[in-house]
């Protein structure tokens, strides 16, 4: 038996299950707004009806921010949290700053050492010029990148004020018995597919089981970074090409997962979601995770707040940043699901895997499902920022 065969746990606590009064209060989430207006001429050109941004929360609810900040971090502070802020701006975020840049440096530092001498690969990526990095590092190297890795993105996220993490192994009812066996006659996982909130997310990651990511190409040139990145084995994406280059990154994600599935390499992380939310839904998904037909490894994140969240749904990256640091304690919950190993029926049909995959981390998740996608964020961010529409809908990806 498989995991999509094991039926969900009923109780709302198992795992973070949802009770049905707490589905009917969240339930939010509008269908898409957009069918059909790329094929109006007039739609495009029509101004959008204006809308409180009380309206605008409740129709885009997955990018909605509900914190002390309110919408876009620009919300009116009370006197006791604005005390809090000019504390933190004044002593936290400096120190953390200094911080972080340290433990970034360190980093380069390492991977600098691990790759003196070694030729990087650059035939087989998703676009001109860029290959694998150093993903095949070998010995030393690959164990140096690999242990300081994980060791400074815990350090980075303890800076970041996440000084406890707390992990939950959620199996699911009648598959513990079966699973053991499963693993060894199907191999290991070949992805992690992680719902995404927070750039947070990434470091998570890595200092759990540092996989390999899919990363824009600008990302490889930039100074400390692109290093690090290529030594994380990344995959170069050139989103903003007209080129059609979507088969090459497509085969590249699907070489790495079964490559990762038959061998013992690192593992993809991909988030299906393609964008973030708030935490308390799940998008659906794209299919690149699941084109490989191997197992993944579904993956849930929580960044429980009181004042502030750390997800980063509709803010500026410099203002989220600096009220993260600015922040005494930030939370991270996560609950680990079993492999999913897939039926012949899902290996056929990724739709079918990746919307099997999704319904089960929403269900242990107490995440909401919603139809909504990267369009309809765009359209929300540009009523928040007085754009127009058609600006909107031909935005570059972020």
């Amino acid at each position: 038996m498989t995991l999509h065969d094991a039926t969900f746990p009923s109780e709302p606590d198992d795992c973070g299950g949802m009770s049905a009064s707490e589905e009917g209060e969240k339930k939010l989430a509008a269908k898409p707004l957009l069918s059909g207006l790329g094929s109006s001429p007039s739609a495009e050109t029509q101004s959008p009806v204006p809308e409180s941004v009380e309206e605008l929360d409740r129709r885009y609810a997955p990018y909605a921010r509900r914190d002390a900040y309110g919408t876009m971090g620009r919300g009116p502070l009370g006197a006791a949290e604005a005390a809090r802020l000019a504390v933190g701006a004044a002593v936290l975020f400096p120190l953390r700053l200094v911080a972080g840049l340290l433990v970034l440096v360190a980093y380069y530092l390492v991977c600098r050492v691990c790759t003196l001498r070694v030729e990087e690969e650059r035939e087989g990526g998703a676009g001109e010029g860029e290959g694998e990095g150093y993903a095949r590092l070998e010995g030393w190297r690959r164990e140096g990148v690999v242990r300081c890795g994980r060791a400074l993105a815990r350090t980075m996220l303890f800076v970041f004020g996440f000084y406890w993490i707390r992990e939950h192994d959620c199996r699911l009812p009648d598959a513990e018995d079966e699973h053991q066996e499963q693993s060894k006659e199907l191999g290991r996982p070949g992805a992690l597919v992680s719902n995404h909130v927070s750039y947070v997310d990434i470091l998570y990651h890595m200092s759990s089981s540092f996989p390999s990511f899919v990363a824009k190409r600008s990302v490889a040139r930039l100074p400390m970074v692109g290093l690090i990145s290529k030594c994380l084995g990344c995959i170069f994406v050139q989103r903003e090409s007209k080129t059609s280059d979507f088969k090459g990154v497509s085969g590249a994600v699907t070489e790495r997962i079964q490559r990762a599935h038959q061998q013992n390499s690192p593992m993809m992380l991909l988030f299906p979601e393609g964008t973030t939310t708030n935490g308390d839904y799940l998008l659906p998904f794209k299919t690149g995770a699941f084109l490989a037909k191997a197992p993944v490894k579904p993956v849930i994140l929580r960044y429980p707040y009181k004042r502030f969240s750390p997800a980063w749904d509709s803010m500026s990256g410099a203002r989220h940043v600096f009220l993260l640091l600015c922040q005494f304690v930030n939370n991270l919950e996560v609950i680990h699901l079993p492999v999913y190993y897939p039926s012949e029926q899902e290996k056929e049909d990724p739709k079918l895997y990746a919307n099997n995959v999704r319904k089960l981390m929403a269900v242990e998740g107490n995440l909401i499902l919603s139809d909504l996608g990267l369009s309809e964020k765009r359209v929300y961010h540009a009523a928040l920022n007085g754009n127009s529409l058609p600006r909107a809908l031909h935005q570059k990806d972020d």
